[in-house]
């Protein structure tokens, strides 16, 4: 891929059965995930074929958001514009369609990013219990994070893990996320039992839950925060 401006970082995964080629704008690199076992040279080599669908990719890839007072940010899949006053408490608050936070002008971004981040951890934490709950399933501990590769994880031991990002998107997107990931406490894999499972567990429809996630998940990395 020397013919590219922008690096390449190989990720070697266990359960990839294929190449697959990423190109993420908000990093400027592109990311190509391979078998373990996969020969490097031959996958470097592939990906030095896909130059016009590279070129499609770059076309559409947005610059970063910058989130700070006066832009906006999605809550629950709806934009909030945020709010600023330096006169106003510091502490960020949901205002209908608004985020009201005050204090210094230069920490907006980061402060409002750690509330959404606790938004999240607690949002996800009942949710998971719920759900587990009604399925007769324990959870371990619940957390959250802010990976690209996946919107959340499962441990042997029980424990979950979300991107926090999440609770940028839509209650039905969260939610068909949270049963995905709560279903891997009885099945480990994707079998047919599994989606079953997540079929029971979600409230909605977990297909379009995850049209949703591959057209407007990409986008949610968009969003910067200082």
């Amino acid at each position: 891929m020397g013919e590219t401006p922008w690096p390449v970082r190989l990720v070697h995964h266990a359960q990839s059965r294929r190449y697959k080629l990423i190109f993420d704008g908000a990093r400027g690199e592109l990311r190509l995930t391979l078998p373990r076992r996969a020969n490097a040279a031959r996958a470097l080599k592939w990906a030095s074929e896909q130059q016009g669908w590279l070129a499609e990719q770059v076309g559409k890839a947005a610059m970063p958001l910058l989130v700070g007072p006066g832009a906006a940010v999605p809550l629950f899949g709806a934009l909030r514009r945020i709010d600023w006053s330096a006169a106003a408490p510091r502490a960020v608050r949901l205002a209908d369609d608004a985020l009201t936070v005050g204090g210094p002008a230069d920490t907006v971004g980061r402060r409002i990013e750690r509330w959404l981040k606790a938004e999240a951890l607690a949002l996800m934490t009942r949710e998971s219990r719920e759900i587990a709950d009604r399925a007769g399933l324990r959870v371990g501990r619940v957390g959250v994070g802010d990976p690209r590769s996946r919107w959340g994880s499962c441990t042997h031991d029980g424990d979950l893990r979300y991107s926090w990002r999440l609770v940028m998107a839509p209650d039905h997107v969260r939610r068909a996320t949270v049963a995905h990931e709560v279903a891997h406490l009885r099945h480990m894999d994707h079998g047919a039992a599994f989606h079953a499972l997540v079929d029971v567990l979600h409230d909605g429809d977990v297909g379009a839950a995850r049209a949703w996630l591959r057209r407007e998940g990409r986008g949610l990395h968009r969003y910067r925060f200082g």
